[in-house]
């Protein structure tokens, strides 16, 4: 089964890329499940019940969040209707305050319904917010996942610290077919299947407009840096694109066979 993976969406100009490369990828390599990380679909800061929604009419199977999976309120009643749009599985959880959507969830393939993919979403602890401990988040949603019966699993690992990626990836090698790198927004070049049949990447990277600073206008990065005061980012302006990986895992066992990394500009 093939499953086509998209970094962190970043605005208008990351949302125009994906549709443009679900066009361009999808039928010519036999995409079995498209998954996307959104958590930054809404200019920059969460993503909204519409835009959710319209990805998943577009297509996309699974919708990826983050640090920013609550920045839009709207959002979070929304969790409630789908089991297609994860948050990170490690926030803490509180009978008083219940933590709203999925940490994981099952889709079946468009080209064969009997093929079943799982995926899961954990957050890193590294330069991100005290959660709770993501090794054993994805080993408890691994459990869920095994005990209903999926062929594949693939895992969103959304983190700052390159070591933290890394370390997450060994650690699941064998037991998934795929743990791919979020929240960075650079794309790194160390895509491999580790000793185990693990497809791994640190990060896939963005997509959103290139010329910029990680999707923002440049101008206000640099303002930010050089002043240290609060400055509101935008998503700079301007052609789009996107990165992104293919990743081909052996329904029989559960590994990968390969792993494509992607970027390109999209001129619409």
């Amino acid at each position: 089964m093939k499953v086509l993976f998209f970094g962190d969406v970043y605005g208008k100009p990351g949302r125009e890329a994906v549709k443009a490369a679900i066009r361009k990828w999808v039928e010519p390599e036999g995409i079995d499940f498209i998954v996307v990380n959104g958590e930054n679909m809404a200019h920059g800061h969460g993503i909204l019940p519409e835009q959710a929604q319209e990805f998943f009419d577009l297509g996309v199977d699974v919708i990826t969040t983050g640090n920013h999976a609550w920045d839009q309120k709207q959002i979070i009643p929304y969790m409630a209707t789908t089991t297609r749009l994860l948050r990170p599985a490690n926030y803490p959880d509180h009978p008083l305050h219940r933590l709203p959507g999925r940490g994981s969830t099952v889709v079946h393939s468009r080209r064969n319904p009997k093929l079943k993919l799982g995926v899961i979403q954990v957050m890193g602890r590294v330069f991100m917010p005290a959660i709770d401990c993501p090794f054993r988040a994805a080993e408890a949603e691994l459990e869920r996942l095994d005990a209903v019966g999926v062929d594949c699993v693939l895992v969103d690992f959304h983190g700052e610290a390159s070591s933290e990626k890394q370390a997450i990836a060994h650690f699941l090698d064998g037991r998934v077919g795929a743990v791919v790198g979020t929240h960075s927004h650079v794309q790194t070049a160390d895509e491999r299947i580790l000793a185990g049949g693990t497809a791994a990447i640190t990060d896939v990277g963005m997509c959103g407009c290139f010329d910029s600073v990680i999707g923002v206008k440049k101008e206000l990065s640099i303002q930010k840096f050089l002043t240290q005061r609060p400055v509101r980012y935008e998503p700079a302006e301007g052609p789009g694109g996107y990165g992104c990986v293919i990743i081909d895992l052996d329904e029989s066992t559960g590994k990968a066979r390969s792993i494509s990394r992607i970027r390109e500009t999209v001129i619409i």
